[in-house]
């Protein structure tokens, strides 16, 4: 059968075009050694078990897409993050956090305390906490997740942006604690961590 030249390289160049299509994806899994170091700190399925490290399943894919790059980049401070993300190209950094984004938030039982996630409610409306992170603390773009996240990670993370807003930091973040209370951080960290069974939101 004869074939056109031009017909032949157009199947060429279609066959070419797949190859790397099927390449480019392969690429942009993440690789069983990168996925078993983060599951070390924030579980094997993204949900974390221990306290004072955050749970990454269900965070916003672009919030984590920046927070790798920061890390990556030594722009936030993350020493042990910062051995594991050198050398990965963008396109895998874009794979990890949307392999993290698209797994399921686990919420651990946690005995809700009444008095104090009522004060947390209060401390979270006085600091405009549903502004950013919209009213059901889900986090949106390049905003966290608030809702269900471990309360001793939260309580961490909150002492840093009022005392140690570093580099990498978000500014508003510091500016809105300003004059926060640790009593006043430890009430919203346990509101936040409790939210979803406090109050039924997803």
């Amino acid at each position: 059968m004869h074939v056109e030249p031009g017909a032949r390289r157009l199947g060429v160049r279609a066959g070419a075009a797949l190859l790397f299509a099927a390449s480019a994806a392969a690429q942009a899994q993440p690789s069983a050694a990168l996925l078993a170091a983060c599951a070390t700190c924030h579980g094997a399925d993204g949900n974390a078990t221990i306290e004072q490290f955050p749970s990454l399943a269900g965070q916003p894919k672009l919030f984590r897409e920046n927070q790798l790059v920061l890390i990556r980049e030594g722009l936030r401070d993350v020493a042990v993050m910062k051995d594991v993300l050198a050398g990965i190209p963008d396109d895998g950094v874009v794979a990890l956090a949307k392999h993290f984004s698209a797994l399921p938030l686990v919420r651990k039982p946690v005995a809700v305390q009444a008095e104090k996630a009522q004060q947390g409610a209060q401390a979270a409306r006085r600091l405009l906490c549903g502004t950013c992170h919209l009213p059901d603390f889900t986090g949106q773009a390049q905003v966290p997740r608030l809702a269900g996240q471990n309360e001793a990670y939260l309580l961490l993370a909150l002492k840093q942006f009022r005392d140690a807003p570093g580099p990498g930091r978000d500014t508003i973040m510091a500016a809105s604690l300003y004059g926060a209370s640790d009593t006043d951080l430890a009430n919203l960290a346990h509101f936040l961590a409790t939210f979803s069974m406090a109050k039924g939101s997803p």
